[in-house]
């Protein structure tokens, strides 16, 4: 395989085939041991071919950030998604709406608002439709959701199950605070307090005589930490197809599971530093996933040295087109190509027209990334 990478154009992203195939049965077999349903978040690869293959392997559906970007996966058949982000304009409402009708997908929105669950409700009335509807709740994130213990909570829930276009599905969280952690102790504690806040929640409105039939929670550290699933019915990790730094850094894999790398290529070299072909247009300039920091911006690996961590130099700087490789005592020189671990595969891929697919034979596919860019 190495001599077929030394053949490509760089800079280039490429994924290992069997290595993400392993990722895919990995986390079926553990949603299948758990009892949970497995609906993966496709913002971290935005790719046709990949989620076919989640879905062939057992996910019960697809879970999308943007209304656009999930346009793509109902439009290539997925059977049901969800779109884990407060959708609010008509036009983009009507967008999914017509799609998921037209193709035969059970589309479900999350809402965290009056204003949200109104926009939703004139717009399934407009396709006069009964629209499934997740109450989103803030377990630590502080980003998108309602408290456990918010005043508006109940009446919210109580607005979407009384409408006679929604129907609310259940219960939506996501721990994305659990990246920041210091090791995997670390994001089983976010887990379990994710569980505990989810399930009292569920229990609250269930006693006010509210149905609650789901509860979905997601974020591939948390899922791959998690030893408490009590009351959980669904799972939404997407890192988990590619892995990064960060769940390496957490201690939740090595460097063999990860299927996602940059190829690079050395262009020129001064005493401090190798420099290459992959500036932030590559590699992006995230330093990890929620706004987490990491010391530099991936780890670079001569081809040789196979998932060796300890022969990894780092890339500390960026600029737009060269990446900064700390030289070291590194015999490495100009031309010579190096697979970078990125600190973050989501940017990656999505900053990426197509992924190099590698099969353990030596052959190449090229799957695009279908939904990159699709923001709106």
């Amino acid at each position: 395989m190495f001599e077929t990478v030394r053949s490509l154009e760089t800079p280039r992203v490429v994924v290992d085939h069997a290595r993400l195939s392993a990722n895919i049965a990995r986390m079926a077999g553990l949603a299948r041991a758990a009892g949970v349903a497995l609906r993966p978040h496709i913002k971290t690869h935005k790719c046709r071919e990949i989620a076919r293959l989640q879905l062939a392997a057992g996910a019960a559906g697809l879970t999308a950030s943007k209304t656009d970007e999930a346009l793509v996966f109902i439009e290539d058949g997925a059977p049901s998604l969800t779109v884990a982000y407060p959708v609010l304009d008509p036009r983009k409402l009507d967008r999914l709406l017509a799609a998921a009708r037209e193709k035969g997908c059970d589309l479900r929105i999350i809402a965290d608002s009056e204003p949200g669950a109104a926009a939703l409700e004139a717009a399934a009335a407009r396709h006069a439709c009964n629209l499934p509807v997740l109450l989103k709740i803030d377990v630590g994130l502080h980003r998108c959701g309602l408290a456990p213990d918010h005043p508006g909570l109940l009446p919210l829930a109580r607005r979407i199950a009384g409408s006679p276009s929604l129907r609310l599905a259940g219960l939506l969280s996501h721990a994305g605070h659990a990246y920041a952690a210091r090791d995997a102790a670390g994001v089983r504690e976010v887990a379990r307090e994710e569980n505990r806040l989810m399930n009292r929640v569920a229990g609250n409105l269930r006693a006010a005589g509210l149905e609650v039939r789901e509860i979905s929670v997601g974020s591939t550290p948390t899922v791959l930490a998690c030893d408490a699933w009590d009351g959980i019915t669904e799972i939404r990790p997407g890192n988990y197809v590619f892995m990064d730094r960060t769940p390496l850094r957490l201690g939740l894999a090595t460097a063999a599971d990860v299927s996602l790398w940059v190829l690079a290529t050395v262009v020129s070299a001064n005493a401090d530093w190798l420099i290459v072909d992959a500036g932030s247009k590559v590699l992006s300039s995230d330093g990890g996933a929620q706004g987490t920091s990491m010391d530099g911006h991936g780890l670079a690996l001569p081809l040789d040295a196979g998932d060796d961590l300890s022969q990894a130099l780092p890339v500390l700087r960026l600029s737009e087109e060269h990446g900064f490789v700390q030289r070291g005592d590194s015999r490495l020189g100009v031309g010579d190509v190096l697979r970078i671990l990125p600190n973050h595969s989501c940017p990656v891929a999505n900053l990426a027209e197509s992924l190099t697919v590698l099969h353990p034979d030596g052959g190449t596919d090229e799957w695009a990334v279908a939904a990159r860019g699709r923001v709106r």
